[in-house]
């Protein structure tokens, strides 16, 4: 084998395709832009899925759910994958070079699958409650803060008015005075209005007399 005989493989190198080069290229004329309309003017291109203006596809299909763009950022681990893994603490690090999560993870959770035997101390791992319970029953430590749950919210007090028992005085007997004697000048008032109704009433009611004749002199 000599260098000057070295050749690529069969197929591995096609010739350039060269448009509009003549009728017998396959591809004279028009280039392979067909006969007029948008696509075959230069520049007439829109973006990708344009459908003339109406709805696109992606727009009309149905969306449900949601995909978080961070859900393979934090990757679970097995209690079997910290039961293979050599050393007795276990960090993301560790996780990484054991191959047990990716390198493009930036957190992982331990879930209950499969079994623990031996005594492992977690740093910076998050735990589910199960995990929990089983490693510290083998003796192993974690260092993930325990969930605290949620306070309810208390229904708002609104504090009750103090009534105090009123003794009666000479207050309040002045003012029981004070408000009998302002309706007895309100009757009298309305008693006033009502007798004024019935004279005006009275007088329309009454014939007027005539006004006399001027005599002619």
């Amino acid at each position: 084998m000599e260098l000057n005989t070295l050749k690529p493989a069969l197929g591995s190198k096609r010739p350039r395709k060269r448009v509009a080069r003549g009728i017998g290229s396959g591809t004279g004329k028009t280039g392979g832009r067909g006969h007029k309309g948008q696509r075959a003017r230069s520049g007439g291109f829109h973006k990708v899925g344009f459908e003339g203006g109406q709805m696109p596809l992606q727009r009309r299909l149905p969306k449900r759910g949601f995909n978080s763009p961070t859900r393979e950022d934090t990757a679970e681990v097995r209690l079997s994958d910290l039961e293979r893994i050599k050393t007795d603490k276990i960090d993301l690090d560790a996780l990484k070079e054991a191959g047990v999560v990716p390198e493009s993870a930036k957190g992982a959770k331990v879930i209950v699958s499969g079994k623990l035997t031996r005594k492992v101390a977690l740093a910076g791992i998050a735990v589910s409650k199960g995990a929990r319970a089983a490693i510290e029953a083998v003796g192993g430590s974690t260092d993930a803060p325990i969930p605290q749950p949620k306070p309810k919210p208390q229904p708002k007090i609104v504090p009750a008015a103090q009534q105090s028992e009123a003794k009666p005085g000479k207050d309040e007997t002045g003012a029981e005075k004070g408000a009998g004697e302002a309706k007895t000048k309100t009757k009298g008032a309305a008693k006033g209005e009502s007798g004024a109704r019935d004279k005006s009433q009275a007088r329309k009611t009454e014939p007027q007399p005539k006004p006399e004749a001027k005599k002619d002199k």
